[in-house]
C-alpha cells in the first residue's frame, strides 16, 4: 500500500502516517515543517519519507505529489488532514483569515488530490478527508463559524469529486472528540487563540452539547483509516463517523 498523508507533522495527520508506516505502509508524510517531518519518519519505519509540501501553494502541492509518486512507484491512497479553526466571531473574520482557512482546508484538499489523481485513477486508489462533526452532525460552534462552513464545504468537495470519479474511492472520515496523540503529535488546533473569546463561548459549548466529555482513542482513527485503504476496489465508503462511546455515569 503506497499512501501519501497530507499534514503529516502534528496532529491527526503525524499520527495516521507514522501509524500507517508501522503496519507495513510505504508511505510519504508531506507537510511544511520538514525537521517535524523528519522525526516522524524516524517512527514510522523504513519504508517512510519526509516530503515538504504547502497546502496553500498549488506548485508545491504538484511537485510534493509528483516526487511522492516517483519515489513509491505510484499512489494507491491520499489521506488529507489539515485543518486550521481560528477563534473569532463572524463579525471579526476578515477576508485575509478566511482566505486562510478555506486554502488550508478546503482549496489544498482539491489541489493535492488533482494532482494525484491520475496516480488514484491507475490503482483505483481511496482519498481519505478529515472532516468534522461539527460541519454536518452538530450546530455550529460559536466562535469556529468559518471552521465549520469551511469543513461543510470540504464534505460537498468529496462528494463533488465522487461524483466525477467513481473510478476512486472518496471518503469523507467525519471525526468527533478525539484524544489525539502526545509530544510532537499533539494538535495545534487551539494555537493562537484568544483566550478571553474562548472563556465566552466554551460554556455555550457545554450548555449546548456540543463538547460530548469523553474522547476516542486517536488508535482507532488509525485503524479505520488503514481498513478503509485496505479496502477492495469494489467497495464503495461515501462517509463514515467516528465519535467517542458517551461516558456512563
Amino acid at each position: 500500500m503506497r499512501v501519501v498523508v497530507v499534514g503529516a507533522s502534528s496532529g491527526l495527520g503525524r499520527c495516521i502516517g507514522i501509524g500507517l508506516g508501522q503496519r507495513g505502509a510505504d508511505v510519504a508524510l508531506l507537510a511544511r515543517r520538514k525537521e517535524r517531518l523528519e522525526s516522524a519518519v524516524s517512527e514510522a519505519g523504513d519504508k517512510a519519507r519526509a516530503i515538504e509540501c504547502d497546502v496553500t501553494d498549488a506548485d508545491s502541492c504538484a511537485a510534493a505529489i509528483d516526487k511522492a509518486a516517483a519515489e513509491m512507484g505510484g499512489i494507491d491512497g491520499i489521506v488529507y488532514t489539515p485543518g486550521v479553526g481560528p477563534l473569532k466571531r463572524l463579525a471579526d473574520m476578515d477576508a485575509e483569515t478566511w482566505r486562510w482557512v478555506f486554502d488550508t482546508n478546503v482549496t489544498g484538499a482539491a489541489i493535492t488530490t488533482a494532482a494525484a489523481l491520475p496516480h488514484l485513477q491507475a490503482s483505483a486508489g481511496r482519498a481519505i478527508f478529515l472532516s468534522s462533526v461539527s460541519a454536518s452532525l452538530t450546530p455550529t460552534w460559536p466562535g469556529l463559524g468559518a471552521y465549520n462552513v469551511s469543513k461543510a464545504a470540504l464534505d460537498k468537495l468529496v462528494e463533488a469529486w465522487r461524483g466525477e470519479n467513481p473510478e476512486v474511492g472518496f471518503t469523507c472520515l467525519i471525526v468527533g472528540d478525539c484524544a489525539g496523540g502526545e509530544g510532537e503529535a499533539m494538535t495545534g488546533f487551539a494555537d493562537g487563540w484568544d483566550m478571553e473569546l474562548a472563556a465566552e463561548v466554551a460554556p455555550i459549548w457545554i450548555e449546548r452539547k456540543l463538547i460530548s466529555g469523553s474522547l476516542f482513542d486517536v488508535e482507532d482513527l488509525v485503524k479505520t483509516v488503514d481498513v478503509l485503504l485496505n479496502s477492495g476496489p469494489t467497495v464503495t465508503v461515501p462517509s463514515i463517523t467516528l465519535t467517542p462511546r458517551p461516558t456512563v455515569t
